[in-house]
C-alpha cells in the first residue's frame, strides 16, 4: 500500500485549452494516506474518472506530478505502480472458472502455487465465493462476476492502492448494502488503501472514513461524512448532501448581519466583521432542513412562515415554508399536524446557519 499525492495535478482533453473551463481537472494538490478507506464523490463529469485514471497510469495528466510514497510515477505503466482497479462493470474471463480468474494476477506475478491457492481460498472466504470457485465465470449472476471482479484485485497482496470506479452499478439494490459493508470489512482486515468512486453519497458514507467532494473539476471539501453534513465548506456539498439538500439563500448585508426580502438573519459579531472586510456580493445564506425549529408561538429572531406543502415519509416529514419570495425545506417529527396554509414560525439556530462567500464557507478563525 501507498500514500498517493496528487502534486500541482491539472487535465485537459483539450491540446490546447484556453481557460478553466477547458479542464477536466483543475489544478489541485491532494493527499491519499496510506491505508485509508476513501471516497471520492461527485455529479456525473466533474472529474472523478478521470482522477482514478490519472492515479492508475491510465491517463497522464497535462500538468503536475503523481507521487507514491513520494516517488514520481507518471512515466509508469499501470502494471508498474502496482495497482489494482475494480470499473463499473465485472472484468473478468468468462471461458475461465473463478478460482482461475482469482488466480490469474498472482500467477502472472509468479506467485509459487501453494501461495496461489491459499490466497485465493481466502479471498474467495471473504467474498463469500468458496462455492463457486469450479464455477465457469459466464454461469454467475451479475453481482458475483462482480464480487470475483473486486476479487482480482483484492487478491495480490504488493497493490499500492485499489481503485473503485462505481463498482456497485450492475449490483440489485438490495444486495448493495451487503456489499459495501464487505469492502469496509476486507478494508479492516487486509488494511489496503482503497479509493471508492461513487456520485451516491449513501455509498460514500458507508465505505469511506473519509469523503473529498468533487464539483466542476476541483476537490471542494475532503472531510468524514459528519463534517460534511455538518460544516459543508462549499454550497455544492451542502447542496449535494443530505436528503433533501441545504437551503441556500442568496443574501444582502445589512446592519444586523445579511437580508432578504424583509427577512433580516442576525449573524454572530466574527461573522459580520469578517464579512466586511470583504467586498464580494456574492453572499448567501445556508441551513439544513434538520436543523430549522419550527414552532407555533414566535421566538427571538424568528420568522413567521406560511406552510406551502408537507410530505409525509413515515418516520419524519419534509414541509415547504414560504418566507417572502423563498421557499425553505424543514424536516419535522411524524406527529407535526400543521396544515397546508397555515402559519407558523421558523427559527435558524446561529450555530446551524452557515454563511457563503463566493460558494466558500466563512469560519471563524481560532
Amino acid at each position: 500500500m501507498a500514500e498517493i499525492h496528487l502534486k500541482s495535478l491539472a487535465h485537459s482533453y483539450s491540446k490546447s485549452p484556453s481557460g478553466p473551463e477547458d479542464y477536466a481537472i483543475r489544478q489541485l494538490d491532494h493527499v491519499w494516506h496510506k491505508g485509508g478507506a476513501y471516497a471520492l464523490l461527485g455529479p456525473s463529469g466533474c472529474g472523478k474518472s478521470t482522477m482514478l485514471n490519472i492515479i492508475s497510469g491510465l491517463v497522464q495528466p497535462s500538468e503536475g506530478e503523481v507521487l507514491f510514497d513520494g516517488i514520481r510515477v507518471n512515466a509508469l505503466s499501470p502494471r508498474d505502480r502496482n495497482i489494482a482497479q475494480v470499473f463499473q462493470f465485472p472484468v473478468i474471463y468468462d471461458s475461465m472458472t473463478v478460482y482461475q480468474n482469482l488466480a490469474f494476477p498472482l500467477k502472472n506475478n509468479k506467485v509459487p502455487a501453494a501461495r496461489i491457492k491459499e490466497r485465493v481460498q481466502e479471498i474467495a472466504e471473504v467474498l463469500e465465493i468458496e462455492d463457486k470457485l469450479h464455477k465457469k465465470a459466464k454461469n454467475l449472476t451479475a453481482d458475483e462476476k462482480q464480487k470475483v471482479s473486486m476479487g482480482r484485485g483484492l487478491v495480490r497482496e504488493d497493490v499500492s492502492a485499489i481503485l473503485f470506479d462505481e463498482p456497485l452499478t450492475v449490483i440489485d439494490p438490495q444486495l448493495k448494502w451487503k456489499l459495501r459493508r464487505k469492502l469496509k470489512q476486507i478494508h479492516e482486515q487486509f488494511d489496503i488503501t482503497m479509493v471508492y468512486v461513487t456520485h451516491d453519497q449513501l455509498e460514500a458514507s458507508t465505505f469511506a472514513d473519509k469523503i473529498a467532494v468533487m464539483y466542476d473539476g476541483q476537490i471542494v471539501q475532503f472531510g468524514t461524512p459528519t463534517e460534511l453534513f455538518e460544516q459543508p465548506n462549499h454550497t455544492f456539498v451542502g447542496y449535494f448532501i443530505g436528503s433533501p439538500g441545504m437551503n441556500l439563500i442568496d443574501v444582502e448585508r445589512c446592519e444586523a448581519g445579511v437580508r432578504f426580502g424583509s427577512a433580516e438573519v442576525v449573524l454572530e459579531p466574527w461573522q459580520i466583521e469578517y464579512l466586511n472586510r470583504l467586498s464580494s456580493t456574492n453572499v448567501k445564506i445556508g441551513i439544513r432542513p434538520e436543523f430549522i425549529e419550527i414552532g407555533l408561538e414566535p421566538k427571538v429572531n424568528s420568522y413567521e412562515v406560511e406552510v406551502l406543502d408537507m410530505e409525509d415519509l413515515g418516520t419524519y416529514k419534509i414541509i415547504d415554508l414560504g418566507l417572502g419570495d423563498e421557499t425553505l425545506k424543514a424536516r419535522v417529527d411524524e406527529d407535526f399536524d400543521a396544515r397546508i396554509g397555515s402559519r407558523v414560525h421558523l427559527t435558524m439556530p446561529p450555530q446551524w446557519t452557515m454563511l457563503y462567500v463566493d460558494e466558500f464557507l466563512i469560519q471563524e478563525q481560532s
